[in-house]
């Protein structure tokens, strides 16, 4: 079985090309476009990876984050940040929160790819 990634981002540009990225890798791609949207998702389909967007309407990538860690059910989804806010203190944030890695946008298709392969290797 394909381990199965949700994409949450509200830019569509960024849906549309990691969806057909993540899909050519052999993924099953499901895709959220607001906070509350990802977590409906999280909780009904229990996705393998979460690529989470930090700045989202209706809750952030950083409240989602809290949410799903705290949930005893969802305690083995990985959950990757990718977000423009790449300073040191919104990182710290985000792996404080339970984050397994973070990348800023933008990012190369490539290191992105070989951290989802990582994330998905250690599950």
């Amino acid at each position: 079985m394909s381990p199965k990634i949700l994409v949450a981002d509200d830019e569509p540009n960024i849906v549309i090309s990691l969806e057909y990225l993540l899909k050519r890798e052999g993924y099953i791609v499901m895709i959220a476009r607001d906070g509350e949207e990802a977590l409906a998702v999280i909780r009904r389909e229990q996705p393998d990876l979460v690529l989470l967007d930090v700045m989202m309407p209706k809750k952030s990538g950083f409240e989602v984050c809290q949410e799903v860690r705290t949930d005893d059910a969802l305690q083995n989804t990985k959950i990757l940040m990718l977000t423009a806010k790449g300073r040191d203190t919104d990182v710290v944030k985000g792996m404080a929160l339970g984050a397994d890695a973070y990348m800023t946008k933008p990012f190369s298709t490539k290191d992105l790819v070989q951290k989802v392969a990582n994330l998905l290797g250690a599950a």
